[in-house]
């Protein structure tokens, strides 16, 4: 309820974290045969063009 408020007061969504959710899930399903963590964490900042 109160992030319908808070759109109607301020104009603001969760668009954004719902799709960085979103992208996160795809590269996960994508990394199904990944051995462990760091790698399933170095192909997200290689999605997002952040260095590591």
């Amino acid at each position: 309820m109160g992030e319908i408020v808070a759109y109607f007061d301020r104009g603001t969504t969760q668009g954004v974290v719902e799709g960085i959710n979103h992208k996160l899930k795809l590269i996960k399903r994508k990394a199904y045969g990944f051995r462990n963590f760091e790698n399933f964490r170095l192909i997200s900042f290689l999605h997002w063009h952040f260095a590591s």
